[in-house]
């Protein structure tokens, strides 16, 4: 099928590329096969196979690329830099938790044709409005079933098709439409008439009935109607007549009503089909809040592990992890130090058998992709396990690696009285860790006297029940209290670490902390002291202490960590944590699933930027919010909100047997205060993943609504076991536009499965 953009046409890199080029695939330093990479016509896929003959072929999507990267930019080509140029290396990175591909050409020109052309081609996907990406895909699924290549489908092809695509369709109806699409009678469908054939197949009459219920004459919506149907359906207060003439110049295929400022029911079905017509609202998408608050006003994207993989206990390590993780918008990452052999500090899961990597890898990967997607600073929360001598060397290494990114002195050389703000840390990078004395001591001249370049912390050992993974993660201690340390003298089973001075100078805002009570924070702790939780001790306090927590957490930055007995780097559910205002609740990012979904829909605001500004009740010390009682709050006014599933568009197969079809249903779900937890289902419709149809109606109460997440979840239905994961999509309520809206549905993993997606209507009405 035609569908190559005229813009990629005469591109030599592109022309280069569909001729294809002998490549090697690089696995590791042992693992370097050549292989026959060709871009296919199309211009979406890329074909590669073994030069052996007879051997099985790949292939993989270009949107399934996110990047490339030139160069030794992977521990894979790292590994092999004394045998092959940079020059001649590149690395394509898949989107989600697929594994990168590693490729080296046979020359720097061939390298640089594939990097430029993969470049054009995913910034040419990126541009694509939504008509030639439905286009494209009809072209993909084309191609599939066109299975004697002749750009020619006959009925038999279009019938297997249609159960490909999930449609479990009346053969006599499937038939019809054939029919009427065989423009030139030949008894097959080519290119034009399968386009012609799949829009009989979709039409959507949800969205007619809308039309038609706002057109004049039934045929096009005038811009008074148009003007009429934002202000009643979408409830856009301000200047409708204004957003009618852009949308009708923006998305009216026809010149013809454009002239007449007119849209049609096709330029309709393209608003409604757009990032404008999808639930989450455009405004809210770049940053919009104030970043000028102290740093604990602020909930802070976060990782657990950031250098896993896998799981905690065999899982492999890899400077990859924090790579994806920054790129993520995740601005807290985990560091775990260890000392290492030849003197270096190496990062793992200590006394497991994940693999190891250097401490200065993980810097320089920190320091290279920090700001790549957020300018906001990073925490480099680290671990120390290390001895004075391997901690002098991390000092080392995060200075010089780091320079002028690593923050090292308060920001106006003055003993400060709160945090900073993201706004004033632009660009930083801030350490996490334990610190020897306070901040206090900087600017009286006292440190130097009383500290000669190392001090004795004692470390209680963490007892064998608590965790089957041993791990400092909650150091124990307190500087300057006499019977703390006393008592880890002479209890047994104890075990000392020293801290060096250079280390402990990377600290400023950071100081990592031993947390005893809510009472002694409120008389003694510091603002730039951070304490860390495991779930179930965070659990805990909040159950007990609910409004306490908020209050510490107006003034100081908490950390959350997932339980030591997750050794299948599975998350908690963070909510629950930020409805008590913990700041760095820390997720393991490698891991899908509900957990890392409400985490991508809280941060998907605000310029994914990974801070996002907590409700005011939370930053002020004096609102004493308690997320138990919601309703004692001022100005307490809950909200009501009504979702109408009205259906579903090309929902994607997830049973891999030929003849099985989605039972699709949709369930909500609202994740907040306890008072507002709550899940609703739709009905299931039998064997339709296609264009399934509900007008199922569920209403929620929700009681706080500043801190509420909405969770859209599609599942096929099954009566004998486990509903199979379809699709979903999460975002904050705040976030959500009202009207009729298309919710375009996300993989398990994350990222975007198209044209798949839900028509809903969404009313809020204060109670």
């Amino acid at each position: 099928m035609a569908f190559m953009l005229s813009s990629l046409q005469g591109d030599d890199n592109i022309q280069s590329m569909l001729v294809g080029t002998v490549m090697r695939k690089i696995k590791s330093r042992t693992w370097k096969k050549q292989r026959y990479f060709k871009l296919q016509d199309d211009c979406m896929t890329i074909w590669y196979k073994s030069k052996k003959a007879g051997n099985a072929t790949s292939t993989f999507s270009v949107s399934d690329v996110e990047a490339v990267r030139e160069g030794h930019q992977s521990e894979v080509l790292l590994s092999i830099a004394d045998e092959f140029p940079p020059e001649r290396c590149f690395t394509l990175v898949f989107r989600s938790r697929r594994g990168n591909l590693d490729l080296v050409a046979e020359s720097a020109e061939e390298a640089q044709s594939w990097i430029r052309g993969m470049r054009k081609l995913i910034e040419n996907l990126e541009n694509m409005g939504e008509r030639e990406k439905l286009d494209q895909w009809i072209g993909d699924w084309f191609r599939k079933a066109d299975k004697n290549n002749d750009g020619r489908m006959n009925f038999r092809e279009v019938r297997d098709l249609l159960k490909m695509m999930n449609v479990d369709m009346n053969e006599h109806h499937a038939h019809r439409l054939f029919t009427m699409a065989d423009k030139s009678q030949s008894g097959t469908l080519e290119d034009d008439e399968f386009v012609l054939f799949y829009k009989m197949l979709t039409q959507r009459e949800d969205v007619l009935r809308v039309f038609q219920e706002y057109s004049g004459d039934g045929q096009k919506l005038s811009q008074n109607d148009l003007e009429d149907f934002l202000r009643e359906e979408q409830l856009e207060g301000s200047d409708t007549q204004q957003h009618a003439k852009q949308l009708i110049e923006r998305y009216e295929p026809s010149d013809t009503a454009k002239l007449l400022n007119a849209m049609t029911f096709d330029g309709f079905l393209m608003y409604l089909g757009s990032t404008e017509g999808s639930i989450f609202n455009p405004r809210r998408r770049g940053v919009y809040q104030d970043m000028s608050q102290p740093l604990c006003h602020y909930f802070i994207s976060s990782s657990h592990n950031t250098y896993l993989m896998e799981d905690q206990l065999r899982g492999q390590s890899s400077v990859e992890g924090y790579i994806r993780a920054l790129n993520r918008g995740c601005r807290c990452v985990e560091v775990d130090c260890w000392d290492g052999a030849n003197g270096e500090p190496i990062v793992y899961h200590g006394h497991t058998l994940t693999s190891k990597i250097l401490f200065k890898d993980v810097v320089s990967a920190v320091g290279k992709y920090a700001f790549k997607v957020s300018e906001y600073p990073v925490i480099l929360s680290i671990e120390n396990h290390c001895g004075v001598e391997q901690q002098r060397v991390m000092a080392q290494h995060l200075n010089h690696i780091l320079g002028d990114k690593l923050l090292k002195s308060t920001l106006d050389g003055k003993a400060p009285i709160r945090l900073p703000s993201p706004e004033d840390l632009k660009g930083k990078i801030l350490v996490k860790a334990k610190k020897i004395g306070g901040l206090e001591e900087s600017f009286n001249g006292t440190a130097e006297d009383s500290l000669t370049g190392e001090s004795t912390l004692y470390l209680p050992l963490p007892q064998s029940r608590r965790s089957p993974v041993f791990s400092f993660s909650s150091p124990t201690w307190f500087l300057g209290n006499s019977n703390v340390l006393v008592s880890c003298l002479f209890m047994p089973q104890k075990s000392k670490q020293r801290l060096s001075k250079e280390l402990s100078d990377c600290v400023v805002y950071c100081k990592s902390v031993h947390f005893s009570s809510f009472k002694h924070s409120r008389i003694h702790s510091k603002f730039y002291e951070v304490a860390s939780f495991t779930e179930s001790k965070a659990r805990k306090q909040l159950r007990e202490a609910g409004a306490e927590f908020v209050h510490h957490n107006s003034r100081q930055l908490t950390r959350v960590y997932p339980s030591g007995f997750r050794t299948d780097s599975s998350n908690f559910n963070p909510q629950e944590m930020w409805n008590v205002g913990c700041q760095i609740v820390a997720l393991n990012f490698q891991t899908a699933g509900e957990g890392m979904d409400l985490n991508d829909g809280l941060f998907s605001q605000n310029g994914h930027c990974g801070y996002v500004l907590k409700p005011s009740f939370m930053r002020e010390a004096e609102k004493r919010f308690d997320p138990e009682i919601p309703q004692k709050l001022d100005g307490y006014k809950p909200v009501t909100l009504s979702i109408q599933v009205i259906s579903g568009q090309q929902l994607p197969k997830v049973n891999i047997k030929e003849d099985s079809i989605v039972d699709p249903l949709v369930r909500v779900e609202i994740h907040g205060v306890p008072m507002d937890n709550a899940k609703q289902e739709t009905r299931y419709i039998e064997n339709n993943g296609f264009n399934p149809v509900w007008y199922d109606t569920l209403r929620f109460t929700i009681h706080a609504p500043g801190l509420a997440v909405v969770r859209f979840v599609v599942e096929d239905y099954d009566k004998t076991s486990k509903n199979d994961f379809v699709g979903q999509y999460t975002l904050p309520f705040s976030c959500m536009q009202q009207g009729y809206r298309h919710i375009h549905l996300l993989s398990r993993d994350g990222t975007v499965i198209p044209p798949s997606s839900l028509f809903v209507h969404i009313r809020i009405a204060g109670s």
